[in-house]
C-alpha cells in the first residue's frame, strides 16, 4: 500500500478531470491497488477476499474509498482532506501534455487557464519549466519548420502563420523559417507540382493551371513563384509555350 501514495505525483494520476487518458490511467491504478489487496493465488480466494473488502471490511475499504471519492485529486469526496496544491496540479498538467508531444509556453499557459490554475502560479511553473529546458519555443519552432516543410511541403509563409497560432514569438519565428532559403522553397514547389501533374492530365489547360497553382498557394507559396513553377512543369511535359504565355505570361 505504500506505493499508492506515489500515484498523485505522476502525470497520469487523474489531474485532468474528464480527460480520457487520465481516466484510463486512474482505472489502471485502481486495478493495481485491488490486485495487491487480494493477495491470494487461487481465483476463488481472490474473489472472496475482494468481495469481502467491498462489503464493509474496515481497513481494507479505505484505499478504494479514497480513490473512488476523488481524494487523490482533491475532490469533494476526500473526507476532509485539503484540496491539492495548485502548483502541483499545474506541474502535473504540463508534464502530461509534454509527454504527448512538445508544446509552446503559450499552449501550456492556455491549458492551465482552462483548468482554472491561478495566473501567478501558472507563470511560476512555466518559468521553471523553461529554466530546466522542458519548454523551449526556439527548438519547437525549428523542429516544426523542418517537419512541416519536409512532410507537407509548406512554404515559409504558411509555416510562420502556423507558429503564430501556437504563440511563438515573432523573432523566434523569423529565425526558424530562415532555415529555408528561396532555392529550397522553389525546389519543394517543383516537387509538389511534379507529383500532381499526372492527376491533372485530361483537364483543360486553364483548369489545370488553376488547380496546380491553387495547391501551391494553399501551402503558402507566393503567387509569382507558383505560376513560374507551374509554367515550367507544363512546358517540360510538352505544352506549347506560346499557348501557355496566354495563361501564364512571363513575369
Amino acid at each position: 500500500m505504500t506505493r499508492r501514495t506515489d500515484w498523485p505525483d505522476s502525470p497520469g494520476a487523474g489531474d485532468l478531470p474528464g480527460d480520457g487518458e487520465g481516466e484510463r490511467e486512474g482505472s489502471f491504478g485502481r486495478s493495481r491497488a485491488g490486485g495487491r489487496r487480494t493477495g491470494g493465488r487461487g481465483g476463488a480466494g481472490r474473489t472472496g477476499r475482494g468481495t469481502g473488502s467491498r462489503a464493509g471490511g474496515g481497513t481494507a475499504q479505505g484505499p478504494d474509498a479514497a480513490l473512488d471519492s476523488g481524494a487523490e485529486d482533491g475532490g469533494p469526496g476526500g473526507r476532509g482532506e485539503a484540496p491539492r496544491d495548485p502548483g502541483e496540479q499545474a506541474r502535473a498538467i504540463c508534464l502530461r501534455l509534454l509527454t504527448g508531444s512538445p508544446r509552446t509556453r503559450k499552449q501550456l499557459a492556455d491549458a492551465l487557464s482552462k483548468r482554472d490554475i491561478p495566473e501567478d502560479v501558472a507563470e511560476e511553473v512555466l518559468s521553471r519549466f523553461e529554466d530546466v529546458g522542458l519548454i523551449d519555443d526556439a527548438a519547437f519552432a525549428e523542429a516544426w519548420v523542418e517537419s512541416r516543410h519536409r512532410g507537407r511541403g509548406l512554404a515559409r509563409r504558411a509555416l510562420a502563420r502556423e507558429l503564430r497560432t501556437k504563440g511563438v514569438h515573432t523573432a523566434l519565428i523569423d529565425e526558424a523559417v530562415g532555415q529555408l532559403d528561396a532555392e529550397q522553397e522553389e525546389r519543394t514547389a517543383r516537387e509538389l507540382v511534379a507529383r500532381k501533374l499526372r492527376a491533372s492530365r485530361g483537364l483543360d489547360r486553364e483548369k489545370r493551371i488553376r488547380r496546380l497553382a491553387g495547391m501551391l498557394a494553399r501551402k503558402g507559396y507566393p503567387e509569382g513563384l507558383a505560376l513560374r513553377v507551374v509554367r515550367r512543369a507544363l512546358e517540360e511535359e510538352g505544352e506549347d509555350p506560346e499557348l501557355l504565355e496566354y495563361h501564364l505570361p512571363e513575369a
